[in-house]
């Protein structure tokens, strides 16, 4: 049988609950929201003179708790109209609607009996063969199962996201004792393909496998803070970024999720797995429970391991909490002689080394952290899982690792991590050693474009499941190289398509991503059927070099300028006219440039959580890549007949203006960045590549043609000119931007207004392309726009000067 998912009915409508809500309804699935009926009414609905019978009292609690979760930002759900495909109700009105569901997903408080009576009334009401399911985070599915019927045993198990269900791909699938293979196979590949997740099927053991070893990492740290006499942004400092963690590290992350989930966790665990050997490390250091009794959870209760406070000249700063004291106190810089050392090592995995070999505190931390984390996962194989592949998997998407433990391991060398284990005065598991004995002197290795895992019981490096979906440019980077550079790699992807990574720093685009986009383009037009631009950074472009535009119009070198700007301009025109075609796949930060080589692509295929606009008014340019041209064009194919075409093109002008950037690539067709019926959205980023080569194939045979350069693009000349700079005059007489913003929409007005001409007429790209270079360059001359550039450069942020 074909299963598909077309409604899906979410029971309990709290943060969980409307998250997940709200992510069906991103993937276009029919959602039914449930809750309980309140039990008395509030002082609103008494004032309304309203009864515990009324409609909208009745569904007041689920109704809230959606709107709450719409309102919250992040937002759980990628474009506003999508919370449409939600109906909500109660579950005494409602229940018997779930027998049109296709899935049901409890998302209860986590008590058992609660639970049991969900089931029970679910029960009479679910048709037979429908999938049933809880997002449970700790109680053992075995339990729920008990007292239910044969069909429902056989098609319920544990489903657990992990919060946000938008932006945390964990997805972990915990089968109950009779739960049917076919019900598991439809979890897993439903997870990573509609739902975008890394779907990682765990045991029936207290909290699963994400938490089981998450908490345990940040369990750990809380104990090795007091022995190692630590501050909180010390350990920060050594648990973010540099070793490809969140930037929330340690103490920022728990304030966010909340000390009292992560207690409550941990507690469960304490009680749950009395054998762990680290069992003791999961009672609570005496510092979190002071924090606990004085409800200091984070940021629900405004203050945690940091709190923000207001000071006299009503600018704010933030205290962190002395762990020895418990009082707050101003932040204290955290600065190690090790973390100087790892500055100039570009990739995460090659800094462990360094980091494990220093001689200050940052080393000791280090060694005496990841011995711990090592010992514990191999000895948790096969407690709670039999591959270890799985707990990385969990690592990566639910705690946002770059790497999972044993590919840290890997990073560190299996014997040197052994070593470091029992000089800590631990004890790997027996099958480590084993695998060093069998000839694996590693947990992974990479063969023919594919990742092999160290499998236990056979006793030897087996493929890891799954990646057929899937291209991994880490994976065929080196063996299928056809051309590199300073700031690319281009990759033969097969069947006569080629893949451009960008490898410059934070993916900007300067002369060598030209150079090699360019070089690309040659050798696919000369021998291979299309082209892809497609990359695994953290963004896919955060735009142009901004540095060598500030050091060239410093200089005053403007004719390098020019010519550099021209470049751009021209390798631009390229994507879009060369003859053969192009694909390009952003993810994630999509700007400035960035933006604008998506613009310019025959077909874009974005992830779902891209961020794409044109930001150059923050660094006090135009778009010059193109950008402004391709907004001006954009807005001429919308005009038609009797239309207010000044609207179609004010509504583009705007979107360059006000620098906007969608926040999913939903919201992006909005902005006409995306155009609908051409570009897509995949919603797993590891099959955006694999998708995107398909495009591009599919567009080679089906006999793709060169276009033909445009010339017939409609411009509004001074009607359109005089209307906006009668705009920007009264934006700064309303004070809502400065002279120098004025002056830059105003540059910005007169090229996509197509000049200061007396009528509507038609031009072609390059007319528009030429005002663009000319603004971008004229404003580049100005000192306040150097100003910006520089504080870009400097602080990472737009000055508004």
């Amino acid at each position: 049988m074909k299963r598909r998912i077309n409604k899906v009915a979410v029971i309990g409508s709290g943060i969980m609950g409307s998250g997940i809500a709200c992510h069906f309804a991103n993937i276009g699935v029919e959602v039914l929201l449930l809750d309980i009926v309140p039990r008395e009414l509030n002082e609103q609905e008494k004032k309304k003179g309203l009864t515990l019978e009324d409609k909208q009292v009745r569904n007041r609690l689920v109704n809230q708790a959606l709107q709450d979760a719409l309102k919250s930002k992040p937002s759980p759900i990628y474009h506003k109209d999508f919370a449409s495909r939600i109906k909500t109700g109660n579950l005494e009105d409602d229940i018997s609607k779930v027998s049109e569901a296709d899935w049901i997903i409890e998302v209860v408080v986590e008590r058992l009996d609660i639970k049991k009576k969900v089931f029970d009334n679910l029960e009479k009401h679910r048709k037979e063969g429908t999938l049933i399911t809880s997002n449970t985070s700790g109680i053992p599915i075995q339990l729920m199962n008990e007292g239910r019927s044969e069909d429902f045993k056989k098609h319920f198990c544990g489903t657990h996201f992990f919060n946000p269900p938008r932006y945390l791909r964990l997805f972990e699938i915990i089968p109950g004792p009779d739960t049917s293979e076919e019900v598991l196979e439809f979890l897993n590949e439903y997870g990573e393909k509609f739902l975008g997740k890394t779907s990682v099927v765990a045991k029936d053991t207290p909290a699963f496998i994400g938490n089981r070893i998450g908490i345990f990492s940040i369990m750990s740290l809380f104990h090795m803070v007091k022995e190692m006499d630590m501050t909180v942004e010390e350990v920060d400092k050594l648990t973010g970024p540099v070793i490809g963690r969140p930037k929330s590290a340690t103490f920022r992350t728990v304030d966010v999720v909340g000390l009292d989930t992560l207690v409550h966790v941990a507690n469960g665990l304490y009680e749950g797995v009395p054998n762990d050997e680290q069992h003791e490390l999961f009672k609570l250091p005496e510092f979190i429970q002071t924090m606990m009794d004085n409800k200091w959870l984070g940021s629900k209760t405004g203050q945690g391991f940091y709190k923000k406070e207001k000071k006299k000249d009503g600018s704010s700063e933030i205290l962190t909490l002395d762990l020895d004291s418990m009082e707050y106190r101003e932040g204290k810089k955290a600065n190690f002689a090790t973390l100087e050392q790892t500055k100039s090592i570009d990739k995460v995995e090659d800094r462990f080394e360094v980091l494990i070999n220093g001689k200050d505190k940052a080393g000791e931390f280090y060694r005496k952290n990841l011995a711990a984390l090592f010992a514990y996962v191999s000895n948790r194989i096969p407690e709670i899982t039999d591959e270890l592949y799985k707990i990385d998997d969990a690592m990566r998407a639910g705690f946002g690792w770059e790497h999972g433990p044993f590919q840290i391991w890997d990073a560190v060398g299996v014997k040197k991590g052994i070593e470091m284990i029992k000089a800590e005065g631990y004890e790997p598991a027996g099958w480590v050693n084993e695998m060093l004995e069998s000839g694996s002197d590693s947990f992974y290795t990479v063969k023919d474009g594919n990742s092999y895992y160290y499998d236990i019981p056979q006793k030897k490096q087996v493929k890891v499941p799954g990646q057929d979906a899937f291209i991994i440019l880490d994976n065929i980077r080196e063996s299928k190289k056809v051309f590199s550079n300073s700031g690319v790699v281009v990759e033969d992807l097969g069947d006569g398509i080629l893949n451009v990574e960008f490898r410059s720093k934070m993916n900007t685009i300067g002369g060598d991503v030209l150079d090699g986009l360019n070089k690309a383009i040659d050798m696919a037009e000369r021998d291979y059927q299309g082209l892809v631009v497609a990359n695994n950074g953290a963004n896919f472009s955060v735009g142009a070099n901004i540095g060598m535009i500030f050091m060239m119009a410093v200089e005053q070198e403007y004719e390098e300028l020019n010519m550099a700007i021209k470049y751009f301009q021209d390798t631009m025109m390229r994507m879009r006219y060369s003859s053969i075609p192009t694909v390009a796949a952003p993810h994630a930060m999509t700007l400035g440039g960035g933006c604008e080589l998506s613009l310019h692509a025959d077909k874009v295929v974005a992830a779902a959580e891209t961020y794409i606009g044109l930001v150059e008014f923050g660094v006090g340019v135009i778009p010059g890549g193109g950008g402004s041209k391709e907004m001006t064009v954009r807005a001429s194919d919308t005009y038609k007949k009797d239309d207010v075409e000044l609207n179609r093109l004010r509504e583009h002008f705007l979107t360059i203006a006000m620098a906007k950037v969608s926040t999913s690539a939903h919201e992006a067709f909005d902005l006409n960045i995306l155009q609908k019926g051409k570009d897509i959205v995949v919603v797993n980023k590891d099959r955006q590549l694999a998708i995107a080569k398909q495009h591009a194939l599919l567009m080679a045979e089906n006999g793709y043609t060169k276009p033909i350069h445009r010339t017939d693009i409609k411009v509004l000349g001074k009607q359109a000119l005089g209307t906006f700079m009668v705009g920007t005059d009264q934006m700064v007489a309303g004070k809502y931007i400065s002279e120098h913003d004025r002056k830059i929409a105003n540059k910005l007005a007169y090229v996509m207004s197509g000049g200061d001409l007396s009528a509507a007429t038609m031009v072609s790209e390059q007319y528009l392309l030429d005002l663009e270079r000319e603004a971008f360059l004229s404003l580049t001359g100005e000192r306040k726009t150097l100003e910006r550039l520089q504080h870009m450069l400097q602080k990472g942020k737009p000055l508004r000067n």
